[in-house]
């Protein structure tokens, strides 16, 4: 059997045979991903509900734009946060102390910068810690063996992630960009237009 862990960190990219609605064109980050099935978040789905609104203390943390992103289908009553922390040179004195002792207080790293939030900490525990957070509700989920269907079916390509993706300043257009970056048949992927039916 193949190690399927290794996905944890990567992206899930739709592809444009993907039928499922709610992944049209979605970007998935996939926070785990073992024997027992996956779980990530979608990453460029903004909904019009900010930050602030709905988590005291966690708006002046959430990168541009501030709001609440939909991370997927599957309990869209939830928060997750998730966040970049970035290197230990970056950190201040105290930071640096508790990165070098483990994570900071309320981060559990899943992947290389990337990891998630516990939105009970408070807030001011982790500022200074945090170089972007992205607060989802809900989150995208596959049983065991589920997710590795879809992928032999061919509705998801999978590439490595950038810390960036997380906090791109303009989702709406991650799909493009993350296809455009690859160095292969994918970028010309990205240039797929929105209505096949016009050309």
């Amino acid at each position: 059997m193949t190690e399927v862990s290794s996905l944890t960190g990567r992206l899930l990219v739709a592809t444009p045979a993907l039928a499922d609605p709610n992944f049209d064109r979605a970007v998935v980050l996939l926070l785990d991903h073992d024997e027992e099935g996956s779980l990530g978040v979608v990453l460029n789905r903004p909904t019009p509900v900010g930050v602030a609104d709905i988590l005291e203390g966690w708006g002046d943390l959430a990168g541009a734009p501030g709001v609440v992103f939909q991370g997927g289908p599957v309990s869209l009553d939830s928060a997750l946060g998730v966040a970049v922390i970035p290197g230990e040179e970056g950190l201040p004195p105290a930071s640096r102390r508790r990165a070098a002792k483990g994570e900071p207080i309320g981060f559990r790293r899943v992947h290389g910068a990337i990891g998630l939030v516990d939105l009970e900490t408070p807030p001011e525990l982790l500022a200074a810690a945090l170089g972007s957070l992205r607060i989802f509700a809900g989150y995208s989920g596959w049983g065991p063996g589920q997710l590795e269907d879809e992928l032999g079916d061919g509705a998801w390509y999978v590439v490595e992630s950038e810390p960036g993706d997380v906090s791109s300043p303009d989702p709406e257009q991650l799909w493009r960009a993350v296809l455009r970056r690859q160095r292969s048949e994918l970028a010309m992927v990205a240039t797929y237009p929105d209505d096949p039916s016009l050309n």
